[in-house]
Order: structure tokens, then C-alpha cells, then sequence
């Protein structure tokens, strides 16, 4: 048990340094929700009107509204970033070592997991901070209440990354799947507007987008910041995760999954 703890200390603290040297990543991460929430809400605030809508007990602003799938969106830009540079780790870097030792790879993937989701959470919180210099202040109990919804959010959208990782081999390529995988999953989904105000227009976008994993995690830390839980929401993160976690083990796998094809 020393041996697994002693990975995983050495895993997820190798992902702290990378991100305290990494300081672009960390003003980026913050750049695109700020950009949302001061620019973007401000245009859209007369043109989208919000009716009353769980777990909100009054009218809200838009501001307000984007607020917990902005938070969202920085797990899954985290999340693709931590699995980008898994793929140069896989094929240069210490990943590539550690891949090759006696230690189980579910851990390995699992610890890995651990520390983006850590540095996810990290951003989160300071995007809060931020948010509240705007005016847009939680409960206070639910910037305690919001953590294990972040905590699953973060942990389904990494475990989506490393599912894309696991069978792309170039950098570049991951690159440019993250853009086909990231933006559709943003914007269909309830992060910017109710999915009431998406039936209005399409019915057929509306049901893609509460098929949309992302939105369930939208709607599972927007409910959690107001103290209520959305048992629905919470359901189909777990089981997303699970699948996703299963995936990406079997990926990784050599004597099975998609890493074989490419050896």
C-alpha cells in the first residue's frame, strides 16, 4: 500500500508543479469565463429573459444564471488540457515510465485523474472569487455544498480526456479532436441558456442537450450551489463517469484496448 500511495503522491504532485510553472494555464482557464461573464452576459442579458426555474426561488440576472456552466467549463477545458499533455507524457515524458511499471494502470490513470480534478477545482474556486468582485454571490454554505459536484464534474470530464487520449497518438491530432469534442458539448447544453428556451426553437436540440452529459454536470453544481441536489443530474454523472473510467482503463490497456493498435 506504500507503493500505491507513494505513486500517487509523486503523480498528483508532479501535476501541481507542472501547473504552478505553467502560469498561461492558470490565467487562461480564468480568461474564457471572465470573457463570458463580463462581455457575453452583458449582450445577451436583454435579449434572453429567464422565468422562474429551480433551484432559483426568484428572477435571477443572466449573470447569475451562466455562473455554474461557466464553472463547468473550466473542468472541461482543464480536463482536455490535462489529457493533452498526457499524450506527450505517454510518448516522451514520465507517463511513458510509469506505463511500463508493475503498478496497476487503473491506478496510474486513476491518480492522474486525481490531480487535473484537484487543479480543476482549484480554478473553479478562484473563478468564484472573481465572480463575486461582479456581484454574483452564492449562499454561503453553498461554496461548501458545491465541492462534491465539482469533484464528480471534474472527475467525468477528465475521464472523458484521457477516453480521447487513449487512442490518439499525435499531439496535433488531440488538438484539433479536443475543438470537435469541447465546443458542441459547451453549447449544447444548458450552460448558457434553460433547455425551456432551447425547446422553443428546436425540440430535436433540445433533447441532444439533456442527452448531454455536460449539462447534467451543469445542472448537478448549479442545484448543489443552492443547496438542493438534482437526484436525476447526480444519476447520470455518476454513470457517465463510471463508463468513462471503464473506457479509458480498457484503452490503456496494451493486451486489449486501442493502445495495442498502435504498437
Amino acid at each position: 500500500m506504500s507503493g500505491f500511495w507513494g505513486v500517487a503522491r509523486a503523480i498528483i504532485g508532479r501535476e501541481f508543479l507542472r501547473f504552478i510553472h505553467q502560469r498561461g494555464r492558470f490565467l487562461a482557464a480564468l480568461v474564457r469565463p471572465m470573457v463570458w461573464l463580463s462581455i457575453f452576459a452583458a449582450g445577451f442579458r436583454a435579449t434572453l429573459g429567464l422565468s422562474i426555474i429551480p433551484p432559483y426561488q426568484t428572477y435571477i440576472t443572466y449573470e447569475t444564471y451562466i455562473v455554474p456552466g461557466l464553472c463547468a467549463m473550466v473542468l472541461l477545458f482543464n480536463g482536455m488540457q490535462s489529457s493533452l499533455s498526457l499524450v506527450y507524457d505517454r510518448e516522451m515524458g514520465s507517463m511513458r515510465l510509469l506505463l511500463t511499471s508493475s503498478f496497476p494502470r487503473w491506478w496510474l490513470l486513476f491518480c492522474r485523474l486525481m490531480g487535473s480534478t484537484a487543479i480543476s477545482i482549484l480554478q473553479v474556486y478562484t473563478f468564484l472569487a472573481l465572480a463575486a468582485l461582479f456581484g454574483i454571490v452564492l449562499p454561503l454554505p453553498g461554496y461548501v455544498a458545491v465541492l462534491p459536484g465539482l469533484v464528480l464534474g471534474g472527475l467525468m470530464l477528465g475521464a472523458l480526456g484521457l477516453v480521447l487520449s487513449s487512442f490518439i497518438k499525435q499531439l496535433e491530432n488531440f488538438a484539433g479532436v479536443m475543438n470537435f469534442v469541447i465546443f458542441p458539448m459547451f453549447f449544447l447544453s444548458s450552460a448558457l441558456y434553460p433547455l425551456w428556451k432551447m425547446a422553443e426553437s428546436s425540440p430535436l436540440l433540445r433533447d441532444i442537450c439533456a442527452l448531454n452529459p455536460f449539462t447534467h454536470v451543469v445542472e448537478l453544481i448549479r442545484f448543489l450551489m443552492y443547496l438542493q441536489i438534482n437526484w436525476g443530474a447526480l444519476l447520470w454523472v455518476l454513470a457517465s463517469t463510471a463508463v468513462l473510467c471503464l473506457i479509458a482503463v480498457w484503452g490503456y490497456d496494451p493486451a486489449r484496448g486501442l493502445m495495442k493498435r498502435k504498437t
